[in-house]
C-alpha cells in the first residue's frame, strides 16, 4: 500500500489563517481537509445586548477588505426589523459606495493575490518586476476604489459615514463629479485588465456547481435583491434558513454551509455571473464573449476573469450613478425603535453575506446570526480540491502544492493573510 500525505501548514496570499491536509492511498484521495484554524471571534455573541445602531460598525470589523458588505447587510436587516423605508437616492448612494469596495477588493485579488499563480511567480513583488504595467495599473485602480469609499464613507478602511437608515451626511455633487475623469480612465483600464487575465493558461477543470446569488430585476445585483439558484429556485431573504444551513466540522473553525438537503453550493463571482448574466451591461457581455465565456462559466480557475469583468461593471455603474447624482434632502430615513426581527443580504466580493437580527422593545439586540461567504463556500472548495488532487497525482509534490493553493485562491477566501509559500510535507509509506 502506498500512502501519500500532503500537508500545507499555512495558506499563502489569502486573507487569514488556513491550511490543507490531503491523504492519498494507492492513487485514491482518502481524506481531504481544508482547515480554517483562525480563532473564532464570536461576533454574534458580542452583538447581543448592544443597540441596533451598533451592529453595522461592529460587524464591519469582521473584514477590513469588505466592510461595506457588513455595513449594508446589517443596516438592511435592522431596517427590515424596524420598518424603515429607505428612498431611491440613499439606495443609489449605497450602490455607489459598494462599487468602490468591489473595485478595490477585486483588483487586489486579481492582480496581487491570484495572478502570480497563473504567471508562475511567487508574489506581486515578482510581478512588479516582470509585469510592471499590470501592477501599476492595478494599484491605480485600487486607489480609485478606495477614493470612492473615502468620499462617500469618510475613509477607505472601515468607513464611518454609514448608518441604519442611510448616512450621517451625504457628499456634495462636486466631490463625486471630480472623480469622473479618473473613472473614465478606470473603465478602459478595467477593460484591458480583463483582456490580460483572459490570456492566462487555465487548468482544465469544470464542475457542475449549484450556484446561489442575489438577483434583482433592474440591475446586476450587488446591494439588494432576493436569492436565486442556478436550478431556477427563487428564495426570499427571510426564507434563507429554510433552504440553507451550517454545521460544525472538527477540522475547521468556520462553519460549513450546505443546502437543506445536504448539498454544497457555490457563492461568489461565478454564481453571480451565472444567475445575473442577462443584467450585465452590454459592454461587459461583449468583453465576456471576447474572453471566451458563455452565459455560465463552470471552470473555477476562470473566476479571475469574471472578477475582472465585475470591476468593469462596477466602474460603468459608478460613472452613471455619479452623473445622475443629486444629493438627497435627508441623509437618512427616520427610525422608530421597536421590537422586531429582520434580515438583510448583500453580495460581498466573495459572495452572499446574510444577516438576521431579533430586537427587544428598547432596540437592543436579542439574537444575531451572520452567514459569510467563505463558510458557505468551504465544502465546495474541498470538493474542488479533491478533483484537483485526483487529476494531479502524477505531478511532483511542489507542482501539486502550487495547484492546490491556486484552487483555494479561486475563491479569494476571506481569512486575511498575504504572505507567500506554504510548507509541504509528503509522507510516503
Amino acid at each position: 500500500m502506498t500512502t501519500k500525505r500532503i500537508k500545507v501548514e499555512a495558506l499563502a496570499r489569502v486573507e487569514g489563517e488556513g491550511a490543507l491536509d490531503v491523504k492519498v492511498r494507492n492513487g485514491t484521495v482518502t481524506d481531504l481537509k481544508f482547515r480554517i484554524y483562525e480563532p473564532p471571534r464570536f461576533f454574534e455573541a458580542l452583538l447581543r445586548g448592544r443597540q441596533y445602531s451598533d451592529a453595522p460598525d461592529i460587524t464591519a470589523r469582521i473584514c477590513g477588505i469588505c466592510p461595506v458588505a457588513y455595513l449594508l447587510g446589517a443596516s438592511q436587516a435592522m431596517e427590515d426589523a424596524l420598518g424603515v423605508e429607505v428612498g431611491p437616492e440613499i439606495t443609489a448612494l449605497r450602490r455607489l459606495i459598494y462599487t468602490g469596495e468591489w473595485i478595490e477588493s477585486h483588483v487586489l485579488h486579481v492582480a496581487m493575490l491570484h495572478a502570480p499563480d497563473f504567471l508562475g511567480l511567487d508574489d506581486s513583488l515578482q510581478m512588479a518586476r516582470t509585469h510592471p504595467d499590470v501592477v501599476t495599473t492595478a494599484l491605480r485602480l485600487k486607489k480609485l476604489g478606495n477614493r470612492l469609499l473615502e468620499v462617500i464613507g469618510g475613509r477607505a478602511v472601515h468607513p464611518v459615514n454609514l448608518k441604519v437608515g442611510g448616512f450621517y451626511s451625504v457628499p456634495p455633487r462636486q466631490a463625486l463629479t471630480d472623480l469622473l475623469p479618473e473613472i473614465e480612465w478606470g473603465i478602459e483600464a478595467a477593460r484591458m485588465l480583463a483582456r490580460t487575465v483572459a490570456t492566462f493558461d487555465f487548468p482544465d477543470l469544470e464542475r457542475d456547481y449549484l450556484f446561489v446569488a442575489l438577483r434583482h430585476a433592474d440591475e446586476y445585483a450587488i446591494a439588494r435583491g432576493d436569492l436565486r439558484t442556478s436550478e431556477g429556485a427563487d428564495v426570499p431573504l427571510a426564507a434563507f434558513e429554510q433552504h440553507f444551513g451550517e454545521h460544525h466540522v472538527k477540522h475547521s473553525n468556520a462553519l460549513h454551509g450546505l443546502t437543506s438537503d445536504g448539498r454544497p453550493y457555490h457563492v461568489g463571482p461565478l454564481a453571480r455571473y451565472a444567475v445575473n448574466y442577462d443584467t450585465l451591461r452590454p459592454e461587459v457581455q461583449d468583453e465576456a464573449r471576447a474572453a471566451g465565456l458563455g452565459p455560465v462559466e463552470r471552470n473555477p480557475f476562470k473566476s479571475i476573469i469574471v472578477r475582472s469583468l465585475e470591476v468593469l461593471q462596477a466602474l460603468l455603474d459608478a460613472r452613471d450613478l455619479i452623473t445622475a447624482y443629486v444629493p438627497p434632502e435627508d441623509a437618512s430615513a427616520p427610525v422608530t425603535v421597536r421590537a422586531g426581527e429582520g434580515v438583510g443580504c448583500t453580495e460581498a466580493p466573495r459572495g452572499i453575506c446574510w444577516h438576521r437580527y431579533r430586537l427587544n422593545d428598547d432596540g437592543t439586540i436579542a439574537e444575531a446570526r451572520i452567514v459569510p461567504p467563505t463558510s458557505q463556500n468551504q465544502p465546495t472548495i474541498e470538493e474542488d480540491l479533491r478533483e484537483v488532487v485526483t487529476r494531479g497525482l502524477n505531478l511532483p509534490d511542489d507542482a501539486l502544492q502550487w495547484r492546490c493553493e491556486q484552487a483555494i485562491r479561486n475563491y479569494d477566501p476571506c481569512i486575511s493573510c498575504a504572505t507567500h509559500f506554504l510548507r509541504l510535507k509528503v509522507d510516503r509509506g
